[in-house]
Order: structure tokens, then C-alpha cells, then sequence
């Protein structure tokens, strides 16, 4: 039974999208259980306090947890009861103690590429210059709905992500990339603002999180959006996505039977089961969070299919289907395909 007596506490970092899914997650938990009290605890992380570090240090390897150690650390000493995270930060390998508790239903996994409105930004020239930065004016863009084959060489995406570097590569040999950190608003605002990129690479999910959208014409939207930038998502057949991408994950301590009734109400099981089989394949293959692989879960019925790819050793490709309840055997067996030995 649930104890009414204290509230429970929800750990979450502090930027713009953890807040909205750790408020989403709150909101949740006030509808299923009503007669509780929850409150969020907002802990500021190693990795939002690395805002200007690399995460695709070649020859380095970074903190595990760079976004869940304060988190998780909060859950141990009872500072929380709860920590809320964005499923693809969390170590498939956890703390002992701590297990992941739930999964909420999974938004849409997919990319998007945001590039500037190249007509927006030659017509800046004729605007008074109070209306936007010096410079603007002789930025390059595109026409809205551009492929990704359409851009030509020397076009330079900003990201820190290995794994979409490798697919955008594989697909474009020509372009170049750039670091680019710091949340969506920032890099939103990098990218209308300086001639170092021209264009990025941000999760649908997260855009969708932050009341973004992407207008029929092909245009961003949204009250933090500069003007003058479009967005297209990417098909799965050029951008798989990270494991766990666009589910949100609730961690808790291993024996708290209270936590595990609430969890179990508020999971998605469907999602979990996906979920599960793409982190037992990162974890066979021996990679963390910022590993050039990729891996999407989706249930089709009684059964779960699993399709993945792999640049830790060139260009791996690997697919397979088994059963629903059975995702860590699922991932274990497509790991095995990408390492040779399936």
C-alpha cells in the first residue's frame, strides 16, 4: 500500500526539457494517485555544469552519468524518492541499489535537421539593422523541405553526437561537423546567429517537449524559436536513434516497495519491453551513452523487433525479431549480429 503520510519527492535536472518531463511525470502521478503529494527537487548535474565541454572528446571517455550522478546520489542518501530522466542519458549499467522503477509511453524517436531559411536571410540585407545581428545577412541557407542529399558539400552540422555524425556522414560523405552544446534555445540561437554551422541535429521529442513545431511550409515554431529556421525530420532509414531516445525513464531505489506500486501504475509496458532490449544490446556491446550505435524497439504485436547499427567497426548493419516479454535475449542476439559472432 501507498503511504499518504509525506510527500514524494521527484528529482530532476533544471533545464527547459527536463523541467517539462519531470512536470508531465508530476502531472501523471497527481492523476493516478490523487490522495498523495509529490514536489519536484531540481538538481543541477556534472554535465550541466560541463556546458562547455566536448562530448565527442576522440580518445577520451567522459563521466558515466553525466547527467544522472547527482540524481542518482539524491535517490541513495533519501533525498528523493524518484528521479526523473531522459531515457537515453541513463547508464545501462546502475548503481547498486538503484533499478529502473518505470517508463513512460514513448514519444517519437525520430531526428530533425534545423538549417536556416536562406531567403529569410538574404532579405535581412534590405531590413533595418535593428532587426537582427550584424553578419546575418550572408549566412547560407536552404529552401524549406531541403533533403539531406540536396545540401552540397562543406555544409557544417553542429552536434556532439558520434552517432548522428556517423549516420549523416554515411548518407553525406561532404559534410563537415562542429561541436555545438548547450540546450535546445542556445543551439537554436547559435544556429541563426553564427556563420561557424550551418545547421544541427535535435531530437523530435525534445522539440515537441518544448511546444516546438514544424509548420506544413516547413518552419520551426515555437516562443524561443529565432526567425528564419526550418526544420525536417529525418526518416529512420537515415537516422536511427540512440537508445531509449524519447522515453522517459524513473529510477528508484531497488528495495522501495512503495516507489515500485506507484511504478507500477504509471509504466507503459510496451515501451519498457523496447526499451529494455535496446540497452541490453548497448550494454553487450560495451557502450555508453556517447557510443556511435544506434537501436530502435518497437512492438508489433506479441513480439518485439529490434534493428540497429554499429560504427564501432566500420558500418554494421543488424535486425532481428523476438518475443515481447523476452528483450534482454532480443538484444543480446542483434548485439552478437554486429559484433560478428551472429
Amino acid at each position: 500500500m501507498l503511504d499518504d503520510s509525506r510527500p514524494i519527492v521527484l528529482a530532476t535536472r533544471g533545464s527547459a526539457l527536463a523541467l517539462a518531463q519531470a512536470n508531465a511525470v508530476l502531472n501523471q502521478c497527481r492523476t493516478v494517485f490523487p490522495r498523495l503529494r509529490f514536489e519536484l527537487k531540481i538538481i543541477k548535474t556534472t554535465g550541466d555544469k560541463l556546458q562547455t565541454a566536448s562530448l565527442a572528446q576522440p580518445g577520451r571517455s567522459l563521466p558515466k552519468g553525466l547527467f544522472t550522478k547527482e540524481l542518482e546520489v539524491a535517490l541513495l542518501k533519501g533525498r528523493a524518492d524518484m528521479a526523473v530522466h531522459s531515457l537515453k542519458d541513463l547508464p545501462t549499467e546502475l548503481p547498486a541499489g538503484l533499478k529502473l522503477g518505470a517508463v513512460t509511453r514513448r514519444a517519437d524517436v525520430r531526428d530533425v535537421l534545423v538549417y536556416r531559411d536562406g531567403a529569410h536571410f538574404a532579405a535581412l540585407a534590405h531590413r533595418c539593422a535593428e532587426e537582427w545581428v550584424p553578419g546575418q545577412a550572408a549566412l547560407r541557407g536552404w529552401r524549406p523541405h531541403v533533403r539531406l542529399m540536396d545540401l552540397p558539400d562543406g555544409v557544417i552540422v553542429g552536434t556532439s553526437s558520434t552517432r548522428r555524425q556517423a549516420q549523416l556522414q554515411a548518407v553525406h560523405p561532404g559534410l563537415k561537423f562542429t561541436e555545438l552544446r548547450g540546450n535546445v534555445p542556445t543551439r537554436l540561437e547559435k544556429l541563426a546567429t553564427r556563420d561557424s554551422l550551418d545547421a544541427t541535429v535535435l531530437a523530435l521529442a525534445g522539440l515537441q517537449r518544448l511546444n516546438f513545431q514544424i509548420t506544413p511550409e516547413g518552419r520551426l515554431a515555437g516562443d524561443a524559436v529565432p526567425e528564419g529556421l526550418l526544420a525536417v525530420i529525418l526518416p529512420l532509414e537515415v537516422m536511427l536513434p540512440c537508445v531509449g531516445q524519447g522515453a522517459v525513464g524513473l529510477e528508484i531505489r531497488a528495495e522501495d516497495e512503495r516507489m515500485e506500486a506507484l511504478c507500477a501504475r504509471l509504466n507503459h509496458y510496451n515501451t519498457f519491453q523496447a526499451v529494455t532490449a535496446e540497452r541490453a544490446l548497448l550494454r553487450a556491446m560495451g557502450g555508453g551513452c556517447q557510443s556511435p550505435v544506434a537501436a530502435y524497439a518497437e512492438a508489433e504485436g506479441d513480439r518485439l523487433r529490434l534493428r540497429a547499427i554499429s560504427f564501432l567497426h566500420g558500418i554494421r548493419r543488424a535486425e532481428a525479431v523476438g518475443l515481447l516479454r523476452e528483450p534482454v535475449a532480443l538484444g543480446e542476439a542483434v548485439a552478437a549480429q554486429l559484433k560478428g559472432a551472429g
